[in-house]
Protein backbone atom coordinates (compact mmCIF):
# COMPACT_ATOMS: atom_id res chain seq x y z
CA UNK A 1 0.00 0.00 0.00
CA UNK A 2 1.10 3.54 -0.83
CA UNK A 3 2.47 6.08 2.12
CA UNK A 4 -0.27 8.18 2.34
CA UNK A 5 1.52 11.64 0.68
CA UNK A 6 1.49 14.12 4.17
CA UNK A 7 3.23 16.77 2.58
CA UNK A 8 1.28 16.92 -0.58
CA UNK A 9 -1.92 16.59 1.90
CA UNK A 10 -1.22 19.42 3.71
CA UNK A 11 -0.76 21.68 1.12
CA UNK A 12 -3.45 21.02 -0.91
CA UNK A 13 -5.28 21.54 2.17
CA UNK A 14 -3.68 25.10 2.97
CA UNK A 15 -4.41 26.33 -0.54
CA UNK A 16 -8.42 25.22 0.44
CA UNK A 17 -8.40 26.90 3.78
CA UNK A 18 -7.37 30.31 1.67
CA UNK A 19 -10.47 30.41 -0.15
CA UNK A 20 -12.26 29.57 3.11
CA UNK A 21 -11.24 32.43 4.59
CA UNK A 22 -12.08 34.66 2.05
CA UNK A 23 -15.36 33.11 2.03
CA UNK A 24 -15.89 34.01 5.81
CA UNK A 25 -14.61 37.30 5.62
CA UNK A 26 -15.87 38.96 2.65
CA UNK A 27 -19.57 39.77 3.61
CA UNK A 28 -18.59 41.50 6.69
CA UNK A 29 -16.93 45.01 4.85
CA UNK A 30 -19.86 45.29 2.65
CA UNK A 31 -23.33 43.36 5.19
CA UNK A 32 -23.54 47.19 7.51
CA UNK A 33 -23.25 49.44 4.27
CA UNK A 34 -25.85 46.98 2.26
CA UNK A 35 -28.20 46.54 5.45
CA UNK A 36 -28.28 50.60 5.73
CA UNK A 37 -29.35 50.90 1.92
CA UNK A 38 -31.91 48.45 2.11
CA UNK A 39 -33.59 50.06 5.39
CA UNK A 40 -32.78 47.67 8.27
CA UNK A 41 -31.51 48.87 11.97
CA UNK A 42 -28.16 48.02 12.87
CA UNK A 43 -29.62 45.42 15.49
CA UNK A 44 -31.25 44.03 12.68
CA UNK A 45 -28.29 43.54 10.43
CA UNK A 46 -26.59 42.19 13.34
CA UNK A 47 -29.35 39.81 14.09
CA UNK A 48 -28.81 38.23 10.52
CA UNK A 49 -25.22 37.36 11.34
CA UNK A 50 -26.31 36.13 14.99
CA UNK A 51 -28.97 33.71 13.29
CA UNK A 52 -26.70 32.00 10.93
CA UNK A 53 -24.17 31.69 13.95
CA UNK A 54 -25.97 29.58 15.65
CA UNK A 55 -26.84 27.50 12.84
CA UNK A 56 -23.29 27.18 12.36
CA UNK A 57 -22.66 26.59 16.49
CA UNK A 58 -25.45 24.21 16.08
CA UNK A 59 -24.47 22.09 13.16
CA UNK A 60 -20.78 22.20 13.86
CA UNK A 61 -20.29 19.78 15.94
CA UNK A 62 -22.90 17.18 14.08
CA UNK A 63 -20.65 17.47 10.82
CA UNK A 64 -16.79 16.90 13.11
CA UNK A 65 -18.95 13.45 13.85
CA UNK A 66 -20.12 12.72 10.37
CA UNK A 67 -16.29 13.39 9.29
CA UNK A 68 -15.13 10.33 10.91
CA UNK A 69 -18.03 8.31 9.16
CA UNK A 70 -17.85 9.76 5.58
CA UNK A 71 -14.39 10.80 5.11
CA UNK A 72 -12.78 14.20 6.09
CA UNK A 73 -13.27 15.36 2.40
CA UNK A 74 -16.51 14.12 2.00
CA UNK A 75 -17.53 16.63 4.38
CA UNK A 76 -15.47 19.54 3.30
CA UNK A 77 -16.90 18.59 -0.26
CA UNK A 78 -20.49 19.05 1.17
CA UNK A 79 -19.46 22.66 2.90
CA UNK A 80 -17.81 23.95 0.06
CA UNK A 81 -20.17 23.45 -2.83
CA UNK A 82 -22.94 24.30 -0.37
CA UNK A 83 -21.30 27.91 0.64
CA UNK A 84 -21.96 28.46 -3.65
CA UNK A 85 -25.37 27.47 -3.36
CA UNK A 86 -25.98 29.14 -0.33
CA UNK A 87 -24.29 32.06 -1.44
CA UNK A 88 -26.61 32.70 -4.71
CA UNK A 89 -29.67 31.67 -2.65
CA UNK A 90 -29.29 34.70 0.10
CA UNK A 91 -27.18 37.26 -2.57
CA UNK A 92 -30.73 36.54 -4.48
CA UNK A 93 -32.73 38.46 -1.54
CA UNK A 94 -30.18 40.96 -1.01
CA UNK A 95 -31.12 41.49 -4.61
CA UNK A 96 -34.61 41.82 -4.06
CA UNK A 97 -34.25 43.85 -1.12
CA UNK A 98 -31.88 46.36 -2.90
CA UNK A 99 -34.50 47.05 -5.77
CA UNK A 100 -37.11 47.25 -3.42
CA UNK A 101 -39.12 43.67 -4.01
CA UNK A 102 -38.82 42.46 -0.77
CA UNK A 103 -38.79 45.45 2.40
CA UNK A 104 -39.33 45.73 6.18
CA UNK A 105 -39.81 42.78 7.87
CA UNK A 106 -40.32 40.48 5.05
CA UNK A 107 -36.97 41.53 3.99
CA UNK A 108 -35.61 40.65 7.45
CA UNK A 109 -37.10 37.51 8.28
CA UNK A 110 -36.26 35.98 4.30
CA UNK A 111 -32.23 36.97 4.91
CA UNK A 112 -32.51 35.04 8.11
CA UNK A 113 -34.04 32.09 6.31
CA UNK A 114 -31.55 31.65 3.75
CA UNK A 115 -28.66 32.87 5.89
CA UNK A 116 -29.62 30.04 8.19
CA UNK A 117 -29.89 27.61 5.08
CA UNK A 118 -26.89 28.81 3.97
CA UNK A 119 -25.07 28.21 7.45
CA UNK A 120 -26.47 24.69 7.88
CA UNK A 121 -23.90 23.53 4.63
CA UNK A 122 -21.10 25.81 5.00
CA UNK A 123 -20.91 24.73 8.75
CA UNK A 124 -19.21 20.84 7.54
CA UNK A 125 -16.35 22.50 6.69
CA UNK A 126 -14.12 23.77 9.03
CA UNK A 127 -14.81 21.01 11.39
CA UNK A 128 -13.67 18.56 8.82
CA UNK A 129 -10.46 20.71 7.75
CA UNK A 130 -9.08 21.11 10.99
CA UNK A 131 -9.54 17.01 12.00
CA UNK A 132 -8.01 16.36 8.88
CA UNK A 133 -5.13 18.93 9.68
CA UNK A 134 -5.11 16.78 13.17
CA UNK A 135 -5.36 13.24 10.94
CA UNK A 136 -1.48 14.59 9.14
CA UNK A 137 0.08 15.51 12.16
CA UNK A 138 1.64 14.17 14.76
CA UNK A 139 0.89 15.47 18.48
CA UNK A 140 4.23 17.30 19.28
CA UNK A 141 3.71 19.52 15.93
CA UNK A 142 -0.29 19.92 16.60
CA UNK A 143 0.08 23.66 17.59
CA UNK A 144 2.15 24.78 14.89
CA UNK A 145 -0.14 22.37 11.86
CA UNK A 146 -3.18 23.86 13.50
CA UNK A 147 -1.31 27.56 13.36
CA UNK A 148 -0.20 26.88 9.46
CA UNK A 149 -4.47 26.13 9.06
CA UNK A 150 -4.85 29.05 11.03
CA UNK A 151 -2.16 30.93 8.54
CA UNK A 152 -3.95 29.89 5.49
CA UNK A 153 -6.99 30.83 7.33
CA UNK A 154 -5.59 34.51 7.52
CA UNK A 155 -4.34 34.70 3.84
CA UNK A 156 -7.86 34.05 2.94
CA UNK A 157 -9.12 36.86 5.26
CA UNK A 158 -6.67 39.64 3.71
CA UNK A 159 -7.93 38.45 0.62
CA UNK A 160 -11.59 38.66 1.39
CA UNK A 161 -11.72 41.88 2.53
CA UNK A 162 -9.78 42.97 -0.65
CA UNK A 163 -12.58 41.49 -2.66
CA UNK A 164 -14.78 43.34 -0.90
CA UNK A 165 -13.57 46.40 -2.51
CA UNK A 166 -15.40 45.57 -5.67
CA UNK A 167 -18.37 46.98 -4.02
CA UNK A 168 -17.90 49.86 -6.01
CA UNK A 169 -18.95 48.13 -8.90
CA UNK A 170 -21.88 47.31 -6.74
CA UNK A 171 -22.54 46.22 -3.27
CA UNK A 172 -23.60 42.46 -4.27
CA UNK A 173 -20.37 42.16 -6.45
CA UNK A 174 -18.00 40.71 -3.61
CA UNK A 175 -20.73 38.39 -2.50
CA UNK A 176 -21.00 36.99 -6.24
CA UNK A 177 -17.36 36.52 -6.57
CA UNK A 178 -16.49 34.07 -3.74
CA UNK A 179 -19.24 32.17 -4.71
CA UNK A 180 -17.42 31.73 -7.80
CA UNK A 181 -14.32 30.82 -5.71
CA UNK A 182 -15.97 28.76 -3.45
CA UNK A 183 -17.23 26.57 -6.26
CA UNK A 184 -13.07 26.55 -8.19
CA UNK A 185 -12.10 25.59 -4.15
CA UNK A 186 -14.99 22.68 -4.17
CA UNK A 187 -13.57 21.49 -7.37
CA UNK A 188 -10.08 22.11 -6.22
CA UNK A 189 -10.54 19.54 -3.18
CA UNK A 190 -12.33 16.79 -4.93
CA UNK A 191 -9.11 16.65 -7.28
CA UNK A 192 -6.39 17.35 -5.91
CA UNK A 193 -7.14 16.34 -1.89
CA UNK A 194 -6.26 13.07 -0.46
CA UNK A 195 -8.71 10.81 1.96
CA UNK A 196 -6.54 10.24 4.86
CA UNK A 197 -7.12 7.12 6.04
CA UNK A 198 -6.89 7.30 9.68
CA UNK A 199 -9.74 6.97 12.40
CA UNK A 200 -11.81 6.08 9.43
CA UNK A 201 -15.17 4.55 11.85
CA UNK A 202 -18.28 2.84 10.19
CA UNK A 203 -19.98 4.00 13.02
CA UNK A 204 -20.61 7.93 14.45
CA UNK A 205 -18.58 8.29 17.32
CA UNK A 206 -19.59 9.11 20.66
CA UNK A 207 -20.64 13.06 21.37
CA UNK A 208 -18.25 15.21 23.15
CA UNK A 209 -20.02 17.11 25.52
CA UNK A 210 -19.08 20.90 25.79
CA UNK A 211 -18.71 20.12 29.87
CA UNK A 212 -16.12 17.68 29.30
CA UNK A 213 -13.64 18.63 31.89
CA UNK A 214 -10.66 17.81 28.95
CA UNK A 215 -11.76 20.40 27.56
CA UNK A 216 -14.00 22.73 28.61
CA UNK A 217 -11.32 25.72 29.51
CA UNK A 218 -10.43 25.53 26.19
CA UNK A 219 -14.44 25.97 25.52
CA UNK A 220 -14.70 29.12 28.04
CA UNK A 221 -11.43 30.74 26.47
CA UNK A 222 -12.61 30.14 22.73
CA UNK A 223 -16.29 31.70 23.10
CA UNK A 224 -15.45 34.66 25.15
CA UNK A 225 -12.52 35.24 22.33
CA UNK A 226 -15.03 34.87 19.22
CA UNK A 227 -17.70 37.02 21.13
CA UNK A 228 -15.13 40.15 21.33
CA UNK A 229 -13.96 39.23 18.27
CA UNK A 230 -17.64 38.88 16.78
CA UNK A 231 -18.62 42.16 18.66
CA UNK A 232 -16.00 44.40 16.36
CA UNK A 233 -16.25 42.72 13.04
CA UNK A 234 -19.86 43.08 12.94
CA UNK A 235 -19.98 46.53 14.24
CA UNK A 236 -17.01 48.42 13.44
CA UNK A 237 -18.72 49.06 9.57
CA UNK A 238 -21.25 51.02 11.62
CA UNK A 239 -18.00 52.81 13.63
CA UNK A 240 -16.19 53.68 10.73
CA UNK A 241 -19.42 54.82 8.68
CA UNK A 242 -20.86 57.08 11.58
CA UNK A 243 -16.98 58.62 12.61
CA UNK A 244 -15.62 58.89 9.53
CA UNK A 245 -18.88 60.31 7.46
CA UNK A 246 -18.35 57.90 4.77
CA UNK A 247 -20.79 56.35 2.39
CA UNK A 248 -21.63 53.04 1.79
CA UNK A 249 -19.20 52.24 -1.19
CA UNK A 250 -16.59 54.23 0.81
CA UNK A 251 -17.43 52.32 4.28
CA UNK A 252 -16.65 48.86 2.38
CA UNK A 253 -13.25 49.86 1.41
CA UNK A 254 -11.73 51.68 4.44
CA UNK A 255 -13.13 48.91 6.68
CA UNK A 256 -12.47 46.58 3.88
CA UNK A 257 -8.72 47.74 3.95
CA UNK A 258 -8.43 47.70 8.37
CA UNK A 259 -9.51 44.34 7.84
CA UNK A 260 -7.27 43.28 5.57
CA UNK A 261 -4.30 44.83 7.68
CA UNK A 262 -6.09 42.71 10.87
CA UNK A 263 -5.30 39.78 8.83
CA UNK A 264 -1.76 40.36 7.72
CA UNK A 265 -1.20 41.19 11.66
CA UNK A 266 -2.74 37.89 12.77
CA UNK A 267 -0.55 35.72 10.03
CA UNK A 268 2.26 37.61 11.16
CA UNK A 269 1.91 37.16 14.86
CA UNK A 270 1.27 33.04 13.45
CA UNK A 271 4.32 32.90 11.09
CA UNK A 272 6.78 34.67 13.79
CA UNK A 273 5.52 33.82 16.74
CA UNK A 274 3.43 30.56 16.41
CA UNK A 275 5.62 28.74 13.58
CA UNK A 276 9.14 29.36 15.67
CA UNK A 277 8.80 29.44 19.67
CA UNK A 278 6.55 25.90 19.70
CA UNK A 279 4.90 27.41 23.01
CA UNK A 280 2.68 25.50 24.52
CA UNK A 281 -1.05 26.06 23.72
CA UNK A 282 -1.70 27.93 26.96
CA UNK A 283 1.04 30.17 26.86
CA UNK A 284 -0.03 31.12 23.29
CA UNK A 285 -3.28 32.02 25.10
CA UNK A 286 -1.93 34.13 28.27
CA UNK A 287 -0.04 36.49 25.91
CA UNK A 288 -2.57 37.12 23.47
CA UNK A 289 -5.27 38.53 26.69
CA UNK A 290 -3.21 41.99 26.92
CA UNK A 291 -3.23 42.57 22.97
CA UNK A 292 -6.88 42.18 22.71
CA UNK A 293 -7.17 44.34 26.16
CA UNK A 294 -5.38 47.01 24.36
CA UNK A 295 -7.21 46.63 21.04
CA UNK A 296 -10.42 46.58 22.12
CA UNK A 297 -9.73 49.69 24.68
CA UNK A 298 -8.54 51.62 21.75
CA UNK A 299 -11.07 51.18 19.46
CA UNK A 300 -13.65 52.40 22.87
CA UNK A 301 -12.02 55.79 22.54
CA UNK A 302 -10.55 55.81 18.66
CA UNK A 303 -12.46 58.64 16.49
CA UNK A 304 -10.16 58.89 13.61
CA UNK A 305 -9.29 56.17 10.98
CA UNK A 306 -5.33 55.32 12.24
CA UNK A 307 -6.44 54.63 15.33
CA UNK A 308 -9.53 52.88 14.40
CA UNK A 309 -7.08 50.48 11.94
CA UNK A 310 -4.37 50.06 14.59
CA UNK A 311 -7.07 49.03 16.73
CA UNK A 312 -7.99 46.15 14.58
CA UNK A 313 -4.59 45.07 13.69
CA UNK A 314 -3.61 44.92 17.22
CA UNK A 315 -6.62 42.64 18.10
CA UNK A 316 -5.27 40.24 14.59
CA UNK A 317 -2.10 39.90 16.31
CA UNK A 318 -4.21 39.29 19.60
CA UNK A 319 -6.48 36.63 17.43
CA UNK A 320 -3.42 35.36 15.48
CA UNK A 321 -2.02 33.77 18.95
CA UNK A 322 -4.98 32.81 20.75
CA UNK A 323 -6.78 30.73 17.68
CA UNK A 324 -4.01 28.34 17.23
CA UNK A 325 -3.53 27.96 20.68
CA UNK A 326 -7.41 27.36 21.46
CA UNK A 327 -7.66 24.84 18.78
CA UNK A 328 -4.32 22.92 19.00
CA UNK A 329 -5.27 22.57 23.21
CA UNK A 330 -8.50 21.27 22.60
CA UNK A 331 -6.81 18.43 19.87
CA UNK A 332 -4.23 17.19 22.40
CA UNK A 333 -6.65 17.22 25.20
CA UNK A 334 -8.37 14.46 23.47
CA UNK A 335 -7.72 11.13 22.04
CA UNK A 336 -6.61 10.52 18.17
CA UNK A 337 -10.37 8.95 17.70
CA UNK A 338 -11.76 12.08 18.91
CA UNK A 339 -10.03 14.24 16.82
CA UNK A 340 -13.61 14.77 14.59
CA UNK A 341 -15.88 15.38 17.40
CA UNK A 342 -13.72 18.09 19.09
CA UNK A 343 -13.20 19.40 15.80
CA UNK A 344 -16.64 19.94 15.25
CA UNK A 345 -17.09 21.14 19.24
CA UNK A 346 -14.05 23.46 19.36
CA UNK A 347 -15.32 24.69 15.49
CA UNK A 348 -18.93 25.45 17.00
CA UNK A 349 -17.02 28.00 20.07
CA UNK A 350 -16.09 30.66 16.69
CA UNK A 351 -20.11 30.14 15.65
CA UNK A 352 -21.54 30.74 19.12
CA UNK A 353 -19.49 33.70 19.69
CA UNK A 354 -20.45 34.97 16.30
CA UNK A 355 -24.17 34.95 17.65
CA UNK A 356 -23.71 36.18 20.96
CA UNK A 357 -21.15 39.02 19.85
CA UNK A 358 -23.20 40.81 16.74
CA UNK A 359 -26.69 40.76 19.43
CA UNK A 360 -24.60 42.19 22.00
CA UNK A 361 -22.32 44.68 19.82
CA UNK A 362 -25.68 45.76 17.87
CA UNK A 363 -27.77 46.75 20.94
CA UNK A 364 -24.74 48.51 22.88
CA UNK A 365 -23.94 50.64 19.62
CA UNK A 366 -27.80 52.12 19.08
CA UNK A 367 -26.95 53.26 22.59
CA UNK A 368 -23.81 54.82 22.02
CA UNK A 369 -21.19 53.60 19.69
CA UNK A 370 -18.35 53.03 22.11
CA UNK A 371 -20.18 50.67 24.30
CA UNK A 372 -19.25 47.13 22.40
CA UNK A 373 -15.82 47.98 22.57
CA UNK A 374 -15.56 48.78 26.16
CA UNK A 375 -18.03 45.89 26.84
CA UNK A 376 -15.68 43.64 25.26
CA UNK A 377 -12.54 44.89 27.25
CA UNK A 378 -14.30 44.49 30.21
CA UNK A 379 -14.76 40.50 29.90
CA UNK A 380 -11.07 40.36 28.20
CA UNK A 381 -10.10 41.62 31.36
CA UNK A 382 -12.06 39.27 33.62
CA UNK A 383 -11.00 36.45 31.37
CA UNK A 384 -7.00 37.40 31.79
CA UNK A 385 -7.62 37.84 35.41
CA UNK A 386 -9.06 34.14 35.80
CA UNK A 387 -6.40 32.61 33.11
CA UNK A 388 -4.34 31.12 36.44
CA UNK A 389 -7.31 29.35 37.64
CA UNK A 390 -8.53 27.97 33.88
CA UNK A 391 -4.96 26.93 33.16
CA UNK A 392 -4.50 25.02 36.48
CA UNK A 393 -7.45 22.69 34.78
CA UNK A 394 -6.12 22.30 31.42
CA UNK A 395 -4.56 18.71 31.25
CA UNK A 396 -3.10 17.51 27.88
CA UNK A 397 -3.75 13.33 26.86
CA UNK A 398 -1.49 10.66 27.36
CA UNK A 399 -1.45 7.91 24.63
CA UNK A 400 -3.14 4.79 26.03
CA UNK A 401 -5.26 6.55 28.35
Amino acid sequence: MKEFPQTYARRALLVSLVSVGMGFTVLFPVLAPLGREMGLTEFQITAVIAASSMTVFLASPIWGRRSAVWGRKRVMLIGLFGFTAGTVLFNSVLYAGLTGLIAGWGLFAALVVTRMMHAAVMAATMPAANAYMADITEAANRTRGMGAAGAANNIGSILGPGVAALAFISLLTPLWVMAAVALLNGLFVLRFLPEPPQHRTTVSPARLKYSDPRILPFIVVGVLMFTGTALVQQTMGFRFQDALGLTAAETARNFGLAMMLSAVASLISQAFIVQRLSLPPFTLLRLAMPLLILAFSLMAIAETQVLLTAGMMIMGLGMGLAGPGFMAGASLAVSAEEQGAVAGVAGSCGPLGFTLGPLIGGALYQVNSALPYAFAALVYIVLFASMGWIGRRVKPHKPGT
